[in-house]
């Protein structure tokens, strides 16, 4: 989805770890923008603006424009990022140039509405089974998020990625098949009562005791041939 977003990136004209390292300390975070045939450029951006866009309801799906000093300005979207494992602070960002009129693929979010008919009359469980499928459109037709209704799901009923409702350019890429949510039914746990296991039969001698025994039994038989 495209928003009316500017970040304002600086050229960088070194790489390295000291130079991250320099830039971290400077507020900034490393990234590259590349793609739509242009040249891999590598730029300095500042890690809080980046993650307001990864946190916001599109996330990396979000289309905006990126402002080279000095140089281009086009649109972009976040393709990969990594943070800090410990602070979570952004480390490094790679931006991709967007063409505005050719088709992208993307995954987008999928949640459902309204409590099913299985849950509430029913007494089943409505459980989401797939969060996310991927579609392909124009850069201006990626949508927020997609939205089934589930109240009409009996115990035994669910929804299809094939029910998700494709507009615009469109297009499903995911199994149709997929399962997105289903309604099943509790199952109680079986308990058993104190009585059952009191009248439970004693388990059976196993069998290398009961081996020993034998051949406890036969050793006096064996002694009283020796005698002879």
């Amino acid at each position: 989805m495209r928003k009316d977003i500017t970040i304002v990136a600086e050229p960088r004209s070194s790489r390295g770890k000291n130079e991250a390292r320099r830039l971290r300390v400077a507020g900034q975070a490393p990234g590259v923008l590349y793609g739509a045939g242009g040249e891999s450029v590598p730029v300095a951006i500042v890690p809080k603006e980046i993650n307001k866009i990864l946190h916001s309801n599109t996330g990396h799906n979000t289309i905006f424009t990126l402002s080279v000093t000095g140089g281009e300005t086009v649109p972009v979207m976040v393709v990969d990022w990594l943070n800090d494992p410990i602070k979570d602070n952004l480390l490094h960002v790679d931006l991709k140039r967007i063409d505005l009129t050719l088709r992208l693929r993307v995954k987008v979010p999928v949640h459902t509405s309204g409590e099913p008919k299985g849950v509430k009359l029913q007494g089943g469980l409505h459980e989401l089974i797939t969060r996310e499928v991927e579609i392909e459109c124009l850069p201006d037709d990626i949508p927020e998020q997609f939205i089934l209704d589930a109240t009409e799901l009996s115990i035994g009923e669910n929804l299809r990625a094939s029910q998700i409702p494709m507009t615009g350019s469109m297009k499903l890429l995911s199994n149709p098949e997929a399962v997105i949510s289903h309604v099943v039914s509790m199952k109680a746990e079986e308990v058993v009562a104190p009585d059952a296991v009191a009248a439970a039969p004693a388990a059976a001698e196993p069998e290398v005791a009961k081996k020993g025994k034998k051949e406890e039994e036969a050793a006096p038989a064996d002694d009283k041939k020796k005698k002879k």
